[in-house]
């Protein structure tokens, strides 16, 4: 039940390599067109009595300020009794990332938050821009090389400030994770990334595992959250969909399950309507078989986001490979 007694939803949590407890299910604020601080904070406090209590925001994304205005407001109208209940997940962009310029953009997204502390902070992307760039590049003239162990060294700063509890890393692979491992005194905590029936991360999840770090799958609902931006060919989840009905739950539900349940695992969903935030909450009290399971893994694969944007013959990344260090 809420602080008003009503009842709600109980996600469980995960104990971070921080030692602090991050609920498995988180609620997204990134989407194309943004609405109103106040019309998507009203969105968020429907999510909040729901029970919802992780919320993803980002500087790209333009949502701290909803997210922060949600937080408050559900504090004076008593439906949680105190910001501790709340965990918030914010991350560094581009042109931010940068030893000298990690520490000020954090205490700009507090402002914004109206926080004295978030939860966890990522590094958005292993990317450097220009500063002043604004949203994803439309020029590659603005990549500038990133500087992954100047700019870890200022996450951990941040930590010991206090001002994020935890620290971690976005689209992030293996060669770049050990490069911060083989230099940090705080590892990260997390590695947010594209996760989904079309893009299991296998490999990066069993490296992570063995080191330590939780892995926060973003973009879970994979082609069938994606239709309207993703590439085509869409990869069809028929055998997702023949589950769902067999099972009497939704697609949404039998993928965000599929995710939780491999453990060591959380998920990022996102929906505004009410009775889709629900229904994505609704994966606790039950499980998909083996079999299941299996069938889920045998979905063709493909990235929804290659990230080719931060691509060119000319930057850091001269192909996607170098992104993703050899797993596109």
């Amino acid at each position: 039940m809420d602080a008003r007694g009503k009842k709600a939803v109980v996600i469980p949590e995960v104990v971070l390599s921080s030692g602090k407890k991050m609920p498995v299910l988180g609620f997204g604020t990134g989407v194309g067109k943004t609405p109103p601080a106040q019309t998507l904070a009203l969105i968020i406090l429907d999510a909040i009595e729901l029970g919802y209590r992780h919320f993803d925001t980002a500087a790209l994304y333009g949502t701290e300020e909803a997210v922060g205005l949600a937080v408050a407001q559900a504090l004076e109208r008593g439906l949680v009794k105190s910001r501790e209940e709340f965990f918030i997940t914010s991350k560094l962009w581009c042109p931010d990332a940068h030893h000298d310029l990690v520490l000020p953009a954090l205490k700009s997204t507090l402002q914004r938050l109206g926080l004295e502390y978030v939860d966890l902070y990522l590094i958005h992307w292993p990317v450097r821009m220009k500063p002043g760039t604004t949203g994803v590049p439309t020029s590659k003239d603005v990549l500038l090389p990133f500087d992954i162990t100047g700019t870890w060294e200022a996450m951990e700063e941040c930590s010991r400030l206090g001002l994020a509890k935890s620290i971690g890393v976005s689209n992030f692979g293996t060669k770049k994770l050990s490069q911060i491992l083989d230099n940090a005194t705080i590892p990260p905590a997390v590695n947010q990334v594209e996760m989904n029936p079309s893009w299991q991360q296998e490999k990066l999840r069993d490296f992570c595992k063995v080191k330590g770090i939780h892995v926060t799958a973003w973009s879970p609902l994979g082609f069938y959250g994606a239709t309207s931006w993703a590439t085509k060919p869409w990869i069809d989840y028929a055998i997702i969909k023949e589950i769902a009905a067999a099972k009497g739950k939704s697609v949404a539900q039998v993928i965000l399950r599929s995710i939780i349940q491999q453990g060591e695992v959380s998920a990022i969903s996102r929906s505004f309507n009410k009775e889709r935030m629900k229904d994505n909450a609704q994966i606790f009290d039950w499980e998909l078989t083996e079999d299941e399971m299996n069938k889920i893994k045998e979905i063709p694969q493909r990235r929804l986001n290659a990230g080719d944007f931060f691509v060119s013959e000319d930057s850091q990344y001269k192909s996607v490979e170098d992104l993703w260090d050899g797993n596109p």
